[in-house]
Parts: C-alpha cells; structure tokens; sequence
C-alpha cells in the first residue's frame, strides 16, 4: 500500500479507535452485550449464562460500572444492560441510570441466577451472553474490539454470524499499514479539518474528566496528591491531571471520556500530557492538533503489535506516545520524535495489568513520566539542555 492510501487508511483508523464512552471500557462492553440480548429476546430473562475471556473477566471483576453508585464486576454490569441499556448508543450504552432503574438493577441481581463462567478462546477480548425466557433464548457475542457483534442469535435461528478472526479485527481497518515514518508525515502534513471534530471532542472530553477528578474524591486520588507538588513544572501537571482523569474513570464517574484503543485509560494518557503541555508553552492549535494525531496513531501502532488486551498494561503505550509527541509539539521534528519513542519504549519492562481498578490511576501517571523521561534523554544526548521553546 503506498502513502497515499495510507493517509486515507490512518484517518479511518482514528475515527475507529477514537470512540466516546462512559466509564471503564469493559464492563461497558458487557453491558452492550447484554443490551443486545435483551434487545433480541424481547422480554425479561429468568436466567443469565456469561462467559467472558480472562482478561475481560479480570479487567471488570473490581472496576464500578458507570451510574450505578458504587456496583462492581461482571453481573452488575449484564444487569445494568438488561435493565436500563441501549444497544443502539454503543459504548455509551448505560449513559443514564435513573432511581429506579437502579432499584430493578439491584433487584435483578438478587433475584435471577446470572451464571459467569471463563471461556476457552484464543480471543484476548470475548463475550458471551445467553438469556433464557420461558421456552425462549437469545445469544449475543462480542470478540476481538468492545463494540464488535460477531453474532446474534434467537432460538436457534442465526441473525447474524461471523467467524472470529482471532489476530485480527477484519471488520475495521487493517493496521498492518501503520509505520513509525509514514505516522510522522502524515500527523505533520494531513489536513486538520478533515479531523478536527474527533480531536475536538477529544480535548473537551479528556480534560473535563481531569478537571472533575481534581475537584472531586475519587479513588486513590493520585492526581490530588501529585498537583500541590507540581508547581509550574509542566511535566507534574501533566501526570497529575492524567491520573485525576483515570481515578475518575476507574471509580464511576458518570462523564464521559474518549477512549483510544478500547482504553479510556489510553485515551487520557495519550491526549492529556499534549494538551497540559500546549497551554503552558502556550502552543498553537493547529500544532497541538498534529501532536494529538501523532501520539494517537502512535499508541495505535504500539498498540497492534501487542495485541488488543493482554497481561500488561497498556497505558505504558500511551506514556511513550505521549512523551514523543510533546517533543513534536516543542518544535522537534522527526529525529526527536523517534529518539524520545525509542528511550522511552527501551525503559519500559512491562508492567503487570492485575485488573482494572482505582491503582491504574498511578500507572497511569508512571507511563506519562516514563514517556517524558524518554524526551529528556533525547535532549541530553542531543546536547540540548532544555525543553525548545514553542511552535505557534
């Protein structure tokens, strides 16, 4: 594929992998899951069977499902769908849970056997979910990205059916075309209007979930622990509205976030150090807007080659991005982009995912600071003893 197709293949990829969602991804996606059931079945089930892939089993056992005040794991989130969801709205499937709502939630948690199994798939990402209503049943299953349907299925009678691809999400855009130089003239070159709506909604998103988990207790309040420290120093603003952002996220916040690779985690740590780091060098928008480009595309990129969930975290991704993009965003061009890429990937050993929970907030904050300790050794070893100043 030469360039040219290129540009077009990596701005569909950034409309797919930038996706606005409430709360963390996967207990989400279960709730869309169960939404989509429920939707099929067209009626209240009696019994629930679910049977999720380790790392989704692992990643909602101890996590808040958005507006819900507090109910965590697997059967909370496939109640909240069932009840309240909305499969048609997607990743912001349980936007608004009303009292009562929250009351049938409860109720039907204490009331109809909800069945959780793990399931032997070499899917990273797998969801199952059968419900059983009097003589009826429905099946939905989601595989591979937290919104893809592979199959839907009533009584026996196939809606939909798919095969799982299990390297590879074949109904989004093939990233096999994504390169490290390619990223970087693309981000320096692409028209911004074709997507400034998406980074748009990004930078309200992103910083408006920092500023609620700054104002408000959530978690372990890693972000209000780092900012009184941070004085003017861009670099502690920047972790400590990330980890903010992620307390937020992690502890059910009801607002919404724009999540980058399934990730709002990897949404925040991608986007949030650009944008802290813009307004204090008090950087244009159209170089801030190529900054964003370059630290998604390249998260994406880290991203592929990892596969799409697995036992480490993957806000170590966003770190490094992130770190490569303020040395884009301070005025360096491609060199500078891939030295503070590459000493911040070589620190990285690979931190354990252990489920996510409120800790996640101080991973995050970790990977923001390994990303720009990697522009720091760039800047050394170039002889360069400071930050450059801006590009308007």
């Amino acid at each position: 594929m030469d360039f040219i197709q290129n540009r077009e293949a990596y701005s569909r990829i950034l409309r797919e992998e930038i996706v606005p969602a409430v709360g963390c991804i996967e207990p989400i996606s279960v709730a869309l899951c169960a939404a989509k059931a429920h939707q099929v079945l067209g009626m209240q089930p009696t019994s629930v069977t679910v049977s999720v892939s380790a790392d989704v089993l692992k990643n909602v056992k101890n996590v808040v499902v958005p507006n819900t005040k507090g109910l965590k794991g697997i059967r909370a989130a496939v109640a909240s769908g069932i009840i309240c969801g909305d499969p048609d709205k997607g990743m912001q499937v349980i936007h608004s849970i009303s009292d009562e709502q929250l009351s049938s939630i409860s109720h039907f948690m204490d009331t109809v056997n909800i069945d959780v199994s793990c399931a032997e798939t070499d899917c990273h990402l797998y969801i199952s979910i059968t419900l059983y209503a009097r003589t009826s049943y429905s099946r939905v299953v989601i595989a591979n990205s937290h919104s893809n349907i592979v199959e839907i299925m009533k009584n026996g009678e196939a809606i939909l059916k798919r095969p799982i691809a299990v390297q590879s999400e074949t109904s989004m855009t093939d990233k096999s075309c994504l390169n490290p130089h390619d990223i970087f003239v693309y981000a320096d070159s692409v028209a911004i209007s074709a997507l400034q709506d998406i980074l748009d909604l990004q930078i309200r998103y992103n910083t408006a979930l920092c500023e609620e988990g700054l104002q408000n207790d959530y978690g372990a309040k890693i972000g209000k622990i780092i900012l009184p420290e941070s004085g003017s120093d861009p670099r502690a603003v920047a972790k400590a509205y990330a980890a903010a952002g992620s307390d937020a996220l992690m502890s059910g916040c009801e607002m919404p976030v724009a999540s980058l690779c399934g990730s709002g985690n990897q949404g925040v740590a991608a986007s949030v150090p650009v944008i802290c780091y813009a307004k204090h060098y008090s950087v244009g928008a159209e170089r801030m807007y190529r900054a964003l480009i370059l630290s998604d595309l390249l998260t994406i990129y880290q991203r592929e080659r990892a596969g799409n969930l697995s036992g480490y975290c993957r806000t170590d991704y966003a770190g490094c991005a992130a770190g490569a993009a303020v040395a884009y965003l301070l005025g360096g061009g491609e060199d500078a982009v891939m030295g503070t890429l590459k000493h911040s990937a070589a620190m990285i050993f690979g931190t354990v995912c252990d489920g996510v929970r409120p800790a996640c907030a101080a991973k995050v904050a970790s990977a923001i600071e390994n990303g720009m300790l990697g522009y720091r050794i760039y800047l050394e070893q170039k002889n360069l003893r400071r930050e450059p100043a801006s590009t308007n």
